[in-house]
């Protein structure tokens, strides 16, 4: 009982039960769901390919998202609807780098390197980061309602780089980034959030902005009293965001190296907060748990891909992810967490007097 106590205990506990859930209901569904073949993929490179390798691959942006989303839902207890227009304006200026004015442009030959394109583009996330982080941490503004500015207008700024024009880069080495490696069988966005989650651990193992963090969450007069400044943390939480958001859509503009302004990461906001609430963290702020978050985006993932098994049409799948997000966010409330505590004692009590 107390080794079961321990494990329900971890905040992990959710994302591993609901992964656990997912992994059983696919074995009863569909046994092959799992299979695994190794062969050319269209490129001619031996790739690993199955259901196992789109969570992989498909979940990556999700993942990496959820690594700033985390630390700005912890800091500032709201979240940043706006990443998914934020991942278009840098998928935008990425192509924009590569090919060109969109007066004149040059889609066979890179008109910069690949980095530099990229650099810029984190750098002109970053700043939209900043703007979001400003309009919360300065003027007060509550995060979904700061960042419902970028969310709505944020496109036509990504297509207004562009000149509205659909820029398509023909160098086959771009498209490694959202695709494969040649001579790997994983796929490269995985291998890119991975090594996302290895920086993030590493800036986090040797600062101490988590601490700082959930300290400002908690309690932000508190913290200040303790010597920080809440401000500066939550502006810096959107900052970081900016940077995750840059890098989720350079892999995205990868993928098929062009862009589509209207439909690019569409809703992958709602996956986002999705993963960080299913990572167990309170959508209030405070504690997190960064891996709980990270796992949580490739259950997101798991999910989508086990209804698309059951032939559910992706036009409904919102509405599936909608219910999940009312369940964790009743569950996480003050009150039900008080009622189970409560009635956790009465059936203590009951059992000391039987």
């Amino acid at each position: 009982m107390s080794i079961w106590k321990k494990l329900t205990g971890n905040q992990i506990f959710i994302p591993i039960a609901a992964f656990v859930i997912l992994i059983i209901v696919n074995l009863i569904h569909d046994p092959s769901f799992f299979a695994l073949t190794f062969g050319p993929n269209s490129d001619g490179n031996n790739v690993l390919t199955g259901n196992l390798m789109s969570i992989l691959d498909s979940g990556s942006e999700v993942a990496i998202l959820a690594i700033g989303m985390t630390l700005v839902t912890a800091a500032s207890g709201g979240q940043d609807i706006s990443v998914g227009a934020t991942m278009a304006i840098a998928g935008s200026v990425t192509l924009r780098m590569l090919c060109g004015s969109p007066d004149n442009p040059n889609y066979d030959v890179m008109q910069t390197p690949i980095i530099v394109a990229f650099l810029v583009a984190v750098l002109v996330s970053m700043l939209f980061g900043a703007f979001n982080g400003l309009l919360v941490s300065i003027f007060k503004i509550p995060p979904m309602v700061a960042t419902l500015i970028l969310f709505t207008g944020g496109r036509s700024i990504a297509s207004w780089i562009n000149g509205g024009t659909l820029p398509q880069v023909n160098d086959p080495s771009f498209k490694i980034f959202g695709n494969y490696i040649p001579g790997i069988p994983l796929p490269t966005p995985f291998i890119i959030a991975m090594a996302c989650v290895l920086v993030m651990f590493i800036f986090m193992k040797f600062t101490n902005i988590g601490l700082y963090v959930q300290a400002v969450g908690i309690n932000s007069s508190s913290s200040r009293l303790n010597g920080l400044n809440p401000q500066y943390i939550k502006f810096i939480t959107f900052v970081i965001l900016g940077i995750c958001v840059a890098v989720a859509g350079f892999i995205k503009v990868s993928r098929i190296a062009s862009i589509n302004y209207s439909v690019l990461a569409k809703d992958i906001e709602m996956d986002a907060i999705l993963a960080v609430a299913l990572g167990g963290n309170a959508l209030g702020g405070g504690k997190f748990n960064m891996g709980a978050s990270i796992l949580g985006a490739y259950v997101i993932q798991f999910l989508t891909t086990t209804l698309y098994a059951f032939q559910v049409p992706a036009t409904a799948l919102p509405a599936y992810k909608a219910v999940v997000v009312i369940i964790l966010v009743v569950m996480s409330a003050p009150a039900v967490r008080e009622f189970f505590k409560r009635f956790k004692k009465k059936q203590t009590a009951a059992k000391e007097v039987a």
